[in-house]
């Protein structure tokens, strides 16, 4: 007699498990089983193409945004530091934003160690998982063409490129909040709160990442599920306190840490007057971001919304011009006029219709977003634009698709056309602020231009005029972002202030405006050759600060703005007298000399050095692999430490050298802290000169004598 075994639930899952562990590879390689065969390649295809353009060249930036990469230093060696986003082993001063981002490359150091490759390499693939997710929120309802689209575009966008390849906390940003757009997009589908669980969980992050600009997107992800959700009018809204009881949660745990901890036992909240994370969120990273009132700033803002001021006229046309032009505004208007195709054709559908909840999620960030960056009065770079990209590209890739889809209808024809020939302008017009750059590619963008246009609007008279017309549209559309973002993947970028692609001849004045000293100027940014334009506040080998001027002139040291016999030395541009330095520049070549003499006897104190801007002090950080207390932080306007504190410091031997140099305090409302600790080391200490730069030791009576 056979006896026969039943299996049991737990036989039955770990096969079922084993079956699906079997089928992974097979599953990423199909995708849908409804898709055809050509699909799944063409995805990975793209993330592939993206992962190669992003880490291609990845080091030659070196530390990039030396600022951030000190603090990754920091973290990477000192739990403490780690946790607060110090920017310096000894635990002085964080940086100025939350250090959600600083987290993530901290941890890529602790695992492949301190180089320039272990700190970029997440943000790259940070870049790859953003142009996955606009993938994967316009495939849920639209064509894999659509979503190719979508994906190609958000990845050859050139200031996407640019920050991707960056160690500032704008990656982080973009893709968590792609991962919320696409997280609100599925509870749309179905309606369960797990979904707005976790969204408010990305936002959260988010905010820990840089702080009120992540809230840029809640305005348009309440709209879309109090819309679009399937559940009712009473449970969506309870469902989106959950959401924000999960956001406050996954956000809260680290403010509250920070206010809640004596301000003893933690480091001073930098970016802050009064040492107050609260302070710093609604002030200067806040709503100082839109009115200009941004105590302890370099500057002023831009004031009204017509006015200038250092960081360039505020207004509608804000993203169209200067350097935003040509890092995201290449497939602006196209966007924009797509989103209108969008609206106007889903707008019968049902509410709860998700191709239509997708435009709305893309076209509401783009909008909101884009506003706040147009009318923001204070602090604005380009680089900051990058938020826009994931909503560009899915606008985009829905948006040509919704009018291929309705190609045999004479208005979508000449919708399409109308569309295409107004980018093609738009792109020649861009391509020539930088008129040296590949000229002969404006014939190539002017050619497929006109070619698609036509080639849309005579479609009914040849059935493959139409796919002539779309790739050429393509080539139209695309030819040029490519060109900049292969441009920016050839070169280095560092300082605080990068931007992508060639150098043009629009940018605005201020800090790395691109003029005169080319748009990769700013505090020894890099050179540039704008012809028109105004001039930018001593750019990367430029000649200063003026009004209008021509071609700034190359050099590899700065004039510094300030007293002082030596203003900057290397790449960076000097803000004061005495040292090699500056405000916002790239890394100081920092002579061998010094280096030896910061790690002399280095263990014998809390900080090898201290020195004036967290810029300077960063650099020499680096160089060292020591400790250096930032004094005053960014802007060198903290009041950290006060005199009273560093005088202490001194007394207990915690301070080996200062470093002379960088910006004095007091800029904009700020505290001349800095200022007092400069002028008190001067007074009584003697000054030596060791590697070119000004020096005095805290640490002994005895000076060292210069290489």
């Amino acid at each position: 007699m056979t006896s026969t075994t039943t299996p049991s639930r737990t036989s039955i899952a770990a096969g079922h498990l084993a079956g699906r562990v079997k089928d992974a590879p097979r599953a990423l390689w199909r995708g849908r089983a409804t898709d055809a065969a050509w699909v799944r390649p063409a995805f990975l295809g793209l993330l592939g193409a993206t992962a190669l353009l992003y880490v291609w060249n990845l080091s030659a930036s070196g530390w990039a945004n030396a600022f951030y990469s000190a603090a990754v230093q920091a973290g990477a060696s000192n739990w403490e530091a780690f946790l607060y986003g110090s920017s310096d082993a000894g635990n002085s001063i964080t940086v100025d934003k939350p250090p959600a981002s600083l987290w993530v490359m901290a941890l890529s150091v602790k695992l492949f160690g301190l180089s320039p490759l272990a700190i970029l390499l997440p943000q790259a693939l940070m870049g790859v998982a953003t142009v996955a997710l606009v993938w994967a929120i316009v495939r849920r309802h639209f064509a894999p063409q659509a979503a190719l689209i979508a994906g190609a575009v958000t990845a050859l966008t050139p200031v996407a490129v640019l920050m991707f390849r960056f160690n500032n906390p704008d990656a982080l940003l973009v893709l968590l909040v792609t991962l919320a757009t696409w997280l609100t997009l599925r509870h749309v589908e179905d309606g369960r709160l797990k979904w707005l669980l976790w969204a408010g969980v990305a936002v959260g992050f988010a905010f820990l990442t840089k702080q009120l600009q992540s809230f840029l997107i809640l305005p348009v992800l309440v709209g879309v599920v109090l819309l679009a959700s399937p559940r009712r009018i009473g449970t969506r809204f309870a469902h989106l306190f959950g959401a924000l009881g999960a956001l406050v949660l996954s956000a809260g745990w680290w403010v509250a840490l920070v206010e809640l901890v004596p301000a003893s036992m933690r480091p001073y909240v930098g970016g802050s007057q009064s040492d107050s994370f609260l302070e710093l969120t609604f002030g200067y990273n806040g709503l100082g971001r839109l009115t200009g009132d941004e105590t302890g700033s370099v500057t002023g803002g831009g004031g009204a919304t017509t006015g200038g001021g250092m960081w360039g006229e505020t207004g509608i046309t804000r993203m169209f011009s200067g350097e935003f032009g040509t890092q995201i505004a290449w497939l602006l208007p196209a966007a924009l006029a797509l989103l209108v195709v969008g609206v106007v054709v889903l707008r019968r559908r049902p509410r709860t219709d998700g191709a239509r909840a997708v435009v709305l999620l893309m076209g509401g960030t783009l909008v909101v977003t884009a506003l706040a960056f147009s009318f923001g009065a204070g602090i604005i770079h380009p680089y900051y634009s990058v938020a826009l990209a994931p909503a560009i590209g899915g606008l985009v890739g829905t948006g040509a698709w919704l009018l291929w889809q309705r190609r045999s209808a004479l208005w979508a024809r000449v919708v399409a056309a109308v569309v295409v020939l107004g980018t093609t302008a738009w792109s020649f017009s861009l391509m020539s602020q930088a008129a040296d750059f590949l000229p002969w590619l404006r014939t190539v963008v002017v050619m497929a231009g006109v070619l698609a246009a036509a080639a849309l609007l005579l479609a009914p008279l040849m059935r493959r005029l139409a796919v002539v017309g779309a790739a050429a549209a393509l080539v139209a559309a695309l030819a040029a972002p490519l060109a900049w973002s292969v441009d920016t993947t050839l070169t280095a970028h560092t300082g605080s202030l990068p931007t992508a692609g060639p150098a043009v001849a629009s940018g605005r004045g201020g800090f790395g405006g691109g003029g005169p000293g080319g748009v990769r100027g700013g505090f020894g940014g890099q050179q540039g050759t704008g012809q028109q334009g105004q001039q930018g506040f001593a750019p990367g080998g430029g000649q200063g600060f003026g009004p209008q001027g021509g071609t700034g002139a190359q050099g590899g040291t700065q004039q510094g703005f300030g007293p002082g016999a030596q203003g900057g030395a290397g790449t960076l541009g000097g803000f004061g007298g005495g040292g090699a330095g500056g405000l916002l520049g790239g890394d100081v070549d920092v002579a061998a000399a010094l280096v030896t003499a910061l790690q002399s006897n280095a263990s014998d104190y809390t900080w090898a050095a201290a020195t004036i801007g967290s810029q300077n002090a960063a650099s020499y950080q680096l160089a060292s692999g020591e400790a250096v207390m930032p004094i005053g932080g960014f802007n060198g306007s903290d009041p950290s430490p006060t005199l009273a504190e560093f005088q202490q410091y001194v007394a207990q031997g915690k301070v080996h050298w200062f470093i002379g140099g960088g910006m004095r305090g007091g800029s904009n409302g700020g505290s001349s802290a800095s200022s007092e600790i400069a002028a008190w080391v001067e007074s009584n200490f003697t000054s030596s000169t060791v590697g070119g730069v000004t020096v005095y030791d805290l640490g002994s009576a005895s000076t060292v004598q210069g290489a």
